[in-house]
């Protein structure tokens, strides 16, 4: 563990934002709504958050029947429409079976859009539709992703383009357009817990994200002190770490799980029944909300747990994906403007309460 003294009284500075995945959600009858109704009720979430002072939301891309959203870039190019200050990005771009140009073309493109509020967080993506739907061998799922953030990553020099793969022809002296506006587009790594991702978003100079959505969050320590060491390697300050984490919030811890808990099992078998997990029990669900990476509760109770995850970890971000199966668009409205108007500020005084008692916190990722 890696820890410095602090100044008191020194204001911790805490980005909150929101992911979802556009999951197909019940309508108030209890069946699946179309996956149009499920886009537009995810814009206008994105709308409520924005108004609400939320920093971020991040859209999922998927391939599949239970989620809504296959081409994120196009559904933040609406929210941008609407919104004023909420940052944009995906959560996360499926680089693999992409394009890294065509990504590099569609978050520039966003970005002008959104007048400089677009961020690309990419990952190889824990769902493998994608391979087949778009023609790639799923046993070059390691390749592929190495040798396309290498050309997304010099892409992010905004220069003409000299660079050979093993994969794709190679580009010489090619220009790609737009041109990002104000500075290189903000771009994370996201990690699911691997030490030889890690390792790569230093080696790229990249903000690392960690994907948390399962057991005690301080496991992931050993990965954010890996970073800092990579980067005392390179000689370089560190990068920013985020992390994402699912979540909801209702008016009280009763309320919230028993909300919350039917969606989330659907979801989670659903999944599971892919890559052979057992049903979900709701013993494992009250264990994950009360010691692991669900964070379920009242505004107090979220708030309490974000905090602490946070200060322990020293991360600089925090994504809640508020979204969860079949979730009626209804109450993940009203987890939002919990989430909003009495988590974020709560978070906000507990870190920094502790930062003036303590006068020292984890710098891994500040």
């Amino acid at each position: 563990m890696v820890e410095t003294g602090r100044c008191r009284h020194m204001t911790v500075q805490l980005d909150m934002g929101l992911h979802t995945f556009g999951d197909v959600t019940a309508g108030v009858d209890g069946t699946l709504l179309p996956h149009a109704v499920v886009i537009r009720n995810l814009i206008d979430q994105a709308v409520l958050a924005d108004e609400l002072g939320v920093d971020f939301i991040g859209v999922g891309e998927h391939h599949r029947g239970d989620f809504a959203v296959s081409a994120p870039e196009i559904v933040l190019a609406a929210i941008a429409s609407r919104t004023q200050r909420i940052r944009l990005g995906s959560a996360t771009t499926v680089l693999s079976t992409d394009d890294p140009i065509r990504v590099f073309e569609r978050f520039a493109t966003l970005d002008a859009a959104s007048n400089g509020r677009a961020e690309a967080i990419l990952g190889r993506g824990s769902f493998t539709e994608s391979f087949r739907l778009f023609g790639f061998p799923l046993d070059q799922y390691e390749e592929l992703f190495d040798e396309k953030l290498d050309l997304f990553a010099a892409l992010l020099k905004q220069q003409p383009i000299t660079w050979q793969g093993q994969l794709r022809p190679p580009l010489i002296n090619q220009e790609v357009f737009p041109p990002v506006e104000h500075g290189p587009l903000k771009t994370w790594i996201g990690v699911g817990g691997s030490a030889e991702s890690v390792v790569r978003a230093a080696r790229y100079d990249l903000p690392l994200m960690l994907a948390i959505i399962g057991g005690d969050p301080k496991r992931f320590l050993p990965y954010i002190d890996l970073h800092l060491r990579a980067y005392q390697t390179l000689d370089k300050p560190p990068q920013p770490v985020g992390m994402h984490s699912p979540g909801y919030v209702a008016a009280t811890d009763e309320q919230a799980r028993e909300e919350f808990w039917p969606a989330y099992k659907v979801m989670r078998d659903r999944v599971g029944r892919d890559r052979g997990w057992p049903p979900m029990q709701r013993a494992e669900f009250d264990r994950e909300t009360a010691h692991g990476s669900l964070y379920v509760g009242s505004p107090q109770t979220v708030a309490r747990r974000i905090a602490e995850t946070v200060t322990a970890l020293g991360v600089t971000r925090f994504d809640m994906k508020y979204s969860a199966g079949p979730l009626s668009h209804q109450n993940m409205t009203r987890c939002i403007e919990l989430y909003g108007t009495e988590v974020i500020p709560l978070v906000r005084e507990m870190i920094n309460h502790d930062s003036d008692v303590t006068g020292s916190t984890r710098t891994s990722a500040l």
